[in-house]
């Protein structure tokens, strides 16, 4: 990501003087400094979809590893009903969770997006990484997970102080 935002700056730099701009004249040229290649470092390539490669070295991301970033939470988030006392939408980032596409049950916690001092929180759950909408009672109130208690069946909520 760092690499296109570089790229980026880079562009609007180069197309902000242009041909008709009268600071090009006053602007003094740019020396050309030429270098030569060391036999026993090869160039490396550079990528031209703007978007930089993973280092060689880097193993692909875990399929089954807990994700709280997730895409799927995102998206189930904002389709979730308002809350209902402060009638304001969901915020998207988990205050906690376990969210994991292969876990047979997972779950994360959110909060409203509110500037409250103590936003209403809530549990969402998940089978497979998919929503479980249905048939879950009320997921209010809850403020993390207790990890020692929580097993791949089991995801064990905890209340504030508790």
């Amino acid at each position: 990501m760092t690499g296109v935002a570089v790229l980026a700056s880079a562009s609007v730099a180069l197309t902000g003087c242009g041909s008709g701009d009268s600071t090009v004249a006053k602007t003094p040229q740019a020396t050309t400094t030429t270098s030569t290649a060391s036999i026993t470092a090869p160039a490396t390539p550079i990528p031209t979809s703007g978007v930089a490669a993973p280092p060689s070295g880097a193993a692909p991301a875990d399929p089954c590893a807990v994700n709280l970033a997730s895409p799927t939470i995102a998206k189930v988030v904002s389709e979730l009903p308002k809350d209902p006392r402060s009638q304001q939408p969901w915020n998207p980032e988990p205050v906690a969770g376990n969210y994991n596409e292969c876990a047979q049950l997972s779950a994360v916690i959110i909060k409203a997006n509110t500037n409250a001092v103590n936003p209403t929180t809530r549990a969402v759950l998940f089978h497979l990484g998919q929503f479980i909408p249905q048939g879950v009672p009320d997921t209010y109130g809850f403020n993390g997970i207790d990890a020692a208690q929580t097993t791949g069946d089991t995801v064990a909520l905890t209340y504030p102080g508790g």
